[in-house]
C-alpha cells in the first residue's frame, strides 16, 4: 500500500514516549523494544543498538526481507537545537529627534551623513547660558543603547523640554542616588558594569563652559540609558531565552519604558523606584538573600574532601576512594549519625574494603541527605559527600536562577504545579503554599524536556499512547522495515490518514502519513492516566508502568514527558476530588477525558538553584548543561553592550 503524504501525525492525542533501559535476552512487547531489548527477530540478524550510535548511510540494517526491493536510507527526525546566542546590538540614540531649542535651531544643524546619532553644526560655536538654554548642546551627544531603550529616550526628550539628571549647578543629588543604586545591582544578580556611568563633576570644573555643557548633556543621556536598561533587565531579564535553544518557549515580557521615564521625572526617591522594579516574589527574595550570604562568605569555604570523579562503589567491593568517602561523612554527617555509628567510624583505618558496617554508615548518610539508602556510592551520593557546589559555583547558579525567574510571572499564582527538572520533582501549590511534592522522571539529555509555562486543562483516563513521530522514525523504523508485522503482533494500532490499516500493509520506506498508537491497558506506556496542558512540544504529566525508575537519584530518563511517581494524587489535586474518585474513573476501563474545574498554571522549569517551601535554597546538578549555555548568553550580552561607540 502506498502511503499518502501530508497526513497529520498530530491527529493522535498529544503524545510522549517512554524511556529505555538495559538490554535483555528476550522481548515480548513493544515496551521492551523501546527499552532497547532484543526481539527474537533481531537475534537472527547482526546486533545493532536502536538507541546507541546513529546508523551509517550504507547500513543495511533496515533492509526489507525482499532483497530485490532495497530500502531507502533511514530518515531521522532532528532534535531541538541549541544556538550560538546572538545578543541585541546597541544603536546610537538619534539625538536629531530631540526637541530643538532656539539656539540650536538658529545654528541650522544638518543630519550627520554617517548616521552616528549626532548633529553636525556650523563651525561657529555659540556659548549659551545654561540657565537660559540647558539643552543647547544635547545634539552633540553620542550614546549607544538597546534599540527599545534608545527609542524611549528619543520619544521622551523630543516631547519634553526638561532634564532629569543635571541642572545649572551640574550633576544633581537625584543623579548621584541613581548612580549609587546602579552600583549595587550585583545584589539582584545583574552586572554593575553594564549600567556604569561616570560622574563628570570633577571634569567639568576644569573646562570651558561649552565643553562643560556638552559633558553634562552626555551624562544626562548616558544615565537615562543606563537607568532604562536596568529597569528593563530587572523586570524581564537580560537574556532572551528563545535565542538559547529550541528547548525554551517564552513570550518575552514588555516593559513600559516610556512610562518609566515619566515616573522617574516625578520621583522624589529614585533609589526606591529602582528597587521597586526588582521582582518581589518570595522565591526571588530567597535567592537574593542567599546571594548576599554567599558573597559575604566568599573566601571562607567549608571543609571539603575530594572524591575522584566517576567513583562507583557497591557493597562488598574494594576501592581506595572509600577512605575519602568516610572522611567526608565525618565532616558532612549529622551528629546523630556520628553517635549511632561512632564505633565503626572510630575503628575505621582507611582500608579499601567496603564492609557491611561501612555500608550501614553510608546508608544512614544517604537517607538523611534525601537519597535512596541503598549503600551504592555513585554520583548523587558523592555530590552530597563533597558538599555539593562550591561557594563560587553556587553564586553562578543563583544568578542564573534570578535571571530565569524574571522570565516567569512576578507572581506564580496561589495555585500551580511547578516541575523543576534538575530536582526531578513536581510541587503542587494551593492557597499560596506547597501542599505536596513527588518524584518525577524527566527527559534524558538526549531527549530533553522543554522549559515553558502553560495551563493544566484535562485529565485523560486509560489513555492511548500516540507514538511520537520522532520515535517512529528514529527508533522503530529499522525494526519495522525488517519486520512490518511487529506492531500488529503487539496489539498496536496503525493508520494512514486516519484510516486504520495493518502494520504489515504499510510501506515503511515512507512514514509521512503513518500514525501509531498503543491502546489503553495494563502495559500502556502512559499507565492509567495523563494530565494535559496542550502545547506544541507534546509534553504532559503521566503515569508509567516503570516504577523502578523513581528509586534512582538521577531521573533524566524519559523521551521528554514528565512521569509522576504518584499520578493519582496529582490527578486528584488538579481535579479537586479524592483519590478514590480517580480510581473510579480508571475502573471504567474506557478511554475518556475530563476537564479540570478551573484551569491553572503549570511551570515546566529548569532551575539548578531554587528555594524549598521553607525558603532554603537547594542546589541541583545541571543535567542538560543549560547553565553553561546561559553563561555563554551572559558573556555575549556583556560583549555586545561593551562595544565601543
Amino acid at each position: 500500500m502506498k502511503i499518502l503524504k501530508n497526513a497529520a501525525i498530530a491527529a493522535l492525542t498529544i503524545s510522549c514516549a517512554i524511556t529505555f533501559g538495559a538490554p535483555a535476552a528476550h522481548s515480548a512487547t513493544l515496551l521492551d523494544f523501546l527499552q532497547g531489548k532484543k526481539t527474537s527477530n533481531e537475534r537472527k540478524r547482526p546486533s545493532h543498538s536502536i538507541f546507541g550510535s546513529s546508523l551509517d548511510d550504507d547500513d543495511d540494517y533496515g533492509a526489507f526481507p525482499d532483497p530485490a526491493r532495497p530500502a531507502k536510507a533511514l530518515p531521522k527526525v532532528s532534535a531541538p537545537k541549541y544556538f550560538t546566542y546572538k545578543a541585541d546590538a546597541l544603536r546610537f540614540v538619534a539625538v536629531a529627534k530631540f526637541a530643538p531649542t532656539m539656539e540650536t535651531a538658529a545654528a541650522d544643524p544638518v543630519a550627520d551623513p554617517n548616521q552616528t546619532g549626532s548633529i553636525q553644526t556650523p563651525n561657529i560655536i555659540q556659548q549659551v547660558d545654561f540657565a537660559q538654554n540647558p539643552r543647547a548642546h544635547m545634539t552633540d551627544v553620542r550614546v549607544k543603547a538597546p534599540a527599545d531603550v534608545a527609542a524611549a529616550i528619543e520619544k521622551f526628550y523630543s516631547s519634553n523640554d526638561g532634564l532629569l539628571w543635571v541642572d545649572a549647578n551640574g550633576v544633581t543629588d537625584k543623579a548621584r542616588a541613581a548612580l549609587k543604586a546602579l552600583e549595587g545591582v550585583d545584589g539582584v544578580g545583574l552586572d554593575p558594569s553594564e549600567y556604569k556611568v561616570m560622574d563628570p563633576t570633577d571634569t567639568v570644573s576644569a573646562v570651558d563652559e561649552v565643553t562643560r555643557q556638552r559633558l553634562l548633556m552626555q551624562f544626562e543621556i548616558e544615565l537615562s540609558a543606563a537607568v532604562l536598561t536596568y529597569t528593563q533587565d530587572t523586570v524581564r531579564g537580560r537574556i532572551d531565552p528563545n535565542r538559547i535553544a529550541e528547548y525554551y518557549d517564552f513570550k518575552r515580557k514588555t516593559v513600559n519604558l516610556d512610562g518609566a521615564l515619566n515616573v522617574i521625572r516625578a520621583s522624589g526617591d529614585i533609589a526606591a523606584y529602582l528597587e521597586s522594579r526588582t521582582p518581589m516574589s518570595p522565591e526571588f527574595a530567597a535567592l537574593q538573600a542567599e546571594l548576599i550570604k554567599l558573597k559575604a562568605a566568599d573566601g571562607t569555604e567549608e571543609a571539603r574532601v575530594e572524591i575522584a570523579p566517576g567513583t562507583l562503589l557497591k557493597p562488598g567491593q574494594t576501592n581506595e576512594e572509600l577512605a575519602n568517602v568516610i572522611a567526608a561523612i565525618r565532616i558532612r554527617g549529622s551528629d546523630t549519625l556520628k553517635v549511632d555509628h561512632s564505633l565503626t567510624l572510630a575503628s575505621y583505618q582507611d582500608t579499601p574494603e567496603y564492609t557491611p558496617e561501612l555500608v550501614d554508615v553510608v546508608k544512614a548518610f544517604q537517607v538523611e541527605s534525601g537519597l535512596k539508602g541503598d549503600g551504592v556510592i555513585g554520583a548523587g551520593t558523592i555530590r552530597k559527600l563533597m558538599g555539593g557546589d562550591t561557594g563560587g559555583s553556587k553564586i553562578e547558579k543563583i544568578k542564573v536562577a534570578m535571571e530565569q525567574l524574571r522570565w516567569l510571572p512576578g507572581d506564580l499564582g496561589s495555585r500551580y504545579v511547578f516541575i523543576n527538572q534538575p530536582a526531578f520533582t513536581a510541587y503542587y501549590h494551593n492557597n499560596n503554599k506547597e501542599e505536596f511534592n513527588m518524584r518525577v522522571v524527566v527527559g534524558s539529555p538526549r531527549n530533553q524536556t522543554f522549559f515553558f509555562q502553560d495551563e493544566i486543562e484535562l485529565v485523560e483516563f486509560n489513555p492511548y499512547w500516540g507514538v511520537p513521530r520522532s520515535i517512529i522514525v528514529n527508533e522503530m523504523l529499522p525494526e519495522l522495515r525488517a519486520d512490518p508485522s511487529y506492531l500488529d503482533r503487539q496489539g498496536y494500532e496503525t493508520s494512514i490518514n486516519g484510516q486504520q490499516v495493518s502494520s504489515s500493509d504499510i510501506d515503511w520506506n515512507s512514514t509521512d502519513s503513518v500514525d501509531v498508537r498503543q491502546p489503553p491497558g495494563r502495559g500502556n506506556a502512559l499507565g492509567q492516566l495523563k494530565i494535559m496542558f496542550p502545547n506544541s512540544h507534546a509534553i504532559y504529566m503521566h503515569d508509567t508502568p516503570q516504577k523502578k525508575f523513581f528509586e534512582r537519584d538521577m531521573r533524566a530518563l524519559s523521551h521528554g514527558c514528565v512521569r509522576l511517581s504518584d499520578p493519582k494524587k496529582m490527578a486528584a489535586a488538579v481535579m479537586g476530588i479524592s483519590v478514590e474518585e480517580i480510581d473510579a474513573e480508571i475502573a471504567t476501563g474506557q478511554n475518556h477525558q475530563v476537564k479540570v474545574p478551573e484551569k491553572f498554571p503549570v511551570y515546566v522549569a529548569y532551575f539548578t538553584a531554587f528555594p524549598n517551601k521553607d525558603g532554603v535554597v537547594e542546589y541541583f546538578d545541571d543535567v542538560y548543561s543549560r547553565d553553561a549555555a546561559m553563561d555563554k548568553a551572559f558573556k555575549a550580552t556583556s560583549k555586545a553592550r561593551a562595544a565601543e561607540g
